[in-house]
Order: structure tokens, then C-alpha cells, then sequence
């Protein structure tokens, strides 16, 4: 896949990215050279590489997935103007 001048402006234009015309020539050799470079890596073979999510090998450290309220109810409702068992009292507004 190569990229002519017309499709650097064109991608520049729906950037909303000022390219002067020399520019845009530039770019065109630094996109074909880059594309280029993405085509070799299609080439290379990874059947049997498995995803990685860090070049360092490392343990997620993960917590337990367990339910609880937090300990902290006291002291969310402990400023409200009105509470019943640790819920928030508000005016009713729907008859």
C-alpha cells in the first residue's frame, strides 16, 4: 500500500491539520516509508507467540472480589440532615 499527495491532504484536511505543499510531500515519503515497515511485520511468523501486555514478565496483583458495604457507612451519612439506618432521608416529591 503506498499514499499519494492527494490522500496526505485529504487526511490532513479531515485532521483539520494546516500542510503546506511541501509538507505534504514530505509526509508522503514518511507515511510509504512507515507503511512499509508495517507491511515487513505482517511477514514476520508469531503462530504460537502468546499476547503480551508488558515487555517485563509481571503478576497482576489482584484483591479478592468480595461484597461489603465498606465500613464506611457512618461516615458517609454522618454530615446529611437526615438519616434512618444509614440511608439518607429526603422530602418526598412524587405524590
Amino acid at each position: 500500500m503506498s499514499v499519494d499527495l492527494a490522500t496526505v491532504k485529504r487526511v490532513a484536511r479531515l485532521a483539520r491539520i494546516a500542510v503546506s505543499e511541501e509538507e505534504a510531500n514530505r509526509m508522503t515519503g514518511e507515511l510509504n516509508g512507515i507503511l512499509g515497515f508495517v507491511e515487513q511485520l505482517s511477514e514476520v511468523n508469531v503462530e504460537g507467540v502468546e499476547p503480551m501486555t508488558s515487555v517485563t514478565p509481571m503478576v497482576m496483583r489482584k484483591r479478592e472480589d468480595v461484597v461489603n458495604d465498606g465500613s464506611k457507612a457512618d461516615d458517609i451519612v454522618a454530615n446529611a440532615p437526615a438519616t434512618d439506618r444509614n440511608f439518607f432521608q429526603v422530602p418526598k416529591v412524587v405524590e
